[in-house]
């Protein structure tokens, strides 16, 4: 059974290759999930040789993973994110791999605009080989309220969808359940990002590839309603003159079960802490 897409995969594309030629400029959210992402792997104690990442505007991930002997591929959805690293161009829920074919994957901020995150999920679990880890980090519940209630306030009565459906942390963790992941964890972490301004902030967007991509875009703010949503975001500005946004970062991590893993206890006599979880031996 097939599903409407949500999110236009070649408009998805074509605002990562857009971003490509200023990506250092704006790269903030992408640096503060992958240098996490990185201190999370470093916890791991196992070499997981064969390494994928998803997700490669610059090539910070490939050089860390490499630093670590690794062996890595790159997957982008942007065709030139994806030439730039010498790697593959495609979506994460059509990935061109097959089964068994990676130790670790890393999916650093695409995510949030994946069309069926679920089948994403259970394909990175699928080229995975067993008792190899996935490591992700995305957009989630909680980014953007500033803008979001500004874009609202400035379309008054029939306020349209600007922002991309977000994804919470305990949808995150049943997702990675029903993928099949073992000690499947989600966690969330909230970076917070002064601006002086609603168009800086867009433009920040605009520049890290995070625009909207809906399907079903709504039209685009009249000179009135951009006004009236500038002018609710600086009323929310602390005394300085520079409004506080929010971004929520969600993590989650899951191995590919294998045998040589421990069984949990019977559901809700125990639980497992992202440190336990990570801390896998050979």
């Amino acid at each position: 059974m097939t599903h409407p897409d949500i999110f236009d995969r070649r408009l998805r594309a074509l605002r990562r290759d857009r971003m490509m030629r200023r990506f250092a400029d704006h790269d903030f959210l992408y640096r503060a999930m992958l240098d996490e992402l990185l201190d999370r792997l470093a916890d791991v104690q196992r070499e997981l040789p064969e390494a994928l990442v998803i997700g490669c505007p610059d090539g910070s991930a490939r050089a860390a993973l490499e630093t670590m002997k690794k062996k890595v591929i790159c997957c982008d959805p942007g065709f030139l994110a994806a030439r730039q690293a010498g790697g593959v161009q495609g979506d994460e829920d059509a990935l061109p791999f097959a089964d068994k074919s990676f130790d670790l994957i890393l999916a650093c901020g695409t995510l949030d605009s994946v069309n069926d995150l679920p089948g994403a999920l259970i394909l990175m679990n699928r080229i995975l080989r067993p008792d190899g880890l996935m490591l992700a980090a995305f957009a989630g519940a909680g980014s953007l309220p500033r803008l979001r209630a500004a874009l609202m306030a400035g379309e008054g009565d029939r306020p349209g969808q600007h922002i991309h459906p977000q994804v919470d942390v305990r949808s995150a963790g049943d997702l990675l359940a029903r993928a099949g992941f073992a000690m499947p964890v989600a966690d969330g972490d909230m970076l917070t990002v002064r601006y002086g301004d609603m168009i800086r902030l867009m433009h920040d967007l605009r520049g890290m590839g995070a625009g909207n991509v809906l399907a079903s875009r709504p039209p685009a703010l009249r000179r009135e309603g951009l006004a009236g949503a500038m002018a609710h975001f600086a009323q929310a500005a602390d005394p300085d003159g520079r409004t506080a946004e929010q971004i929520g970062v969600l993590y989650l991590s899951g191995w590919r079960p294998d045998p040589s893993q421990a069984r949990p206890a019977r559901r809700g006599s125990a639980t497992v802490s992202l440190a336990q979880a990570l801390k896998r031996k050979d």
